[in-house]
């Protein structure tokens, strides 16, 4: 039995919800988003959404929560949004943007360049004395994920020093460095 999927989503205010064959479209103040599903049935009862499996098939059961988790998210982000924070933490390692354009200076003989998607809000923030935060914010939780994992792959923290570019909160593993 899965808990999560038997779970009801309520519907938050503002946000309208539209089931058509096999896809749902959230929309909301800050965006619109769609997922198709499979194996499921939705349920829409006076702003409670019900998810209901197909069979007790192992895969039926997969999806179940699966379907769930996704649009749960969907309704999450078209509502409050999803923000990342990355920090780049090294001596040197610096970041900037001008709007979608983020330019990150992380110990390399250039200065890498990326195009965020238009979807994602970038944002950095530089004070003296503090490690540069990378804020990313969006109504679409894959998309800010993905941007955060591919900045992160620039530079990943190493495990002696701890430098690179990690996830703001993020405890990295520590090892013990050459004893003399």
């Amino acid at each position: 039995m899965s808990r999560i999927g038997n779970n009801p989503i309520s519907i938050p205010e503002g946000v309208t919800v539209d089931i058509k064959d096999s896809t749902i479209t959230v929309k909301g103040k800050l965006g619109e988003l769609s997922q198709n599903f499979d194996g499921v049935e939705l349920k829409n009862e006076e702003g409670v959404l019900t998810l209901e499996r197909a069979s007790e098939s192992k895969e039926h059961k997969a999806k179940h929560g699966l379907y769930r988790s996704l649009i749960f998210n969907m309704m999450e982000g078209v509502s409050k949004g999803w923000t990342k924070e990355l920090e780049l933490v090294g001596v040197g390692y610096r970041a900037s943007n001008q709007g979608q354009k983020l330019d990150l200076a992380l110990g390399f003989s250039h200065n890498i360049v990326l195009n965020v998607a238009p979807e994602v809000k970038v944002e950095t923030v530089s004070e003296k004395g503090k490690n540069p935060i990378i804020k990313l914010t969006s109504f679409d939780k894959q998309l800010v994920g993905q941007v955060a994992a591919k900045i992160r792959s620039f530079r990943k923290p190493e495990p002696y020093k701890g430098k690179g570019v990690k996830f703001v909160g993020e405890q990295l593993r520590r090892k013990a460095g050459k004893t003399a």
